[in-house]
């Protein structure tokens, strides 16, 4: 089930925002912790995807307002509490690139 945001193709692709990039280390394959972020998103305005790494690390990339991606951050640190041992991440602002927050392969 893919859900929409309620921004419009033109707009998501114009619009500037903050991204966040961050690879988790730890129990983070075999866990749900994937399906665990995506659920996390739900409560959030957040566009992007978390995906498994081929190093047993887990990548997720976030966009949107910086205070809302920072509060989604703290959101699935606190669910997959005791799963991830480490973390990584870059932050940046850039052009809008997803209309929603998915799991990828």
């Amino acid at each position: 089930m893919v859900e929409k945001s309620n921004l419009g193709y033109a707009d998501v692709m114009s619009t500037n925002c903050f991204r966040l990039n961050v690879k988790f280390t730890g129990r983070v394959q075999g866990v749900g912790f994937r399906w665990n972020v995506k659920d996390v998103s739900r409560g959030y305005s957040v566009t992007g995807y978390v995906k498994n790494l081929s190093d047993g690390s887990v990548e997720m990339l976030a966009e949107g307002e910086e205070d809302e991606v920072l509060s989604f951050l703290v959101g699935v640190e606190e669910r997959m509490l005791g799963s991830v041992t480490d973390r990584v991440q870059l932050p940046r602002v850039g052009v809008r690139q997803f209309s929603s927050f998915e799991i990828t392969y």
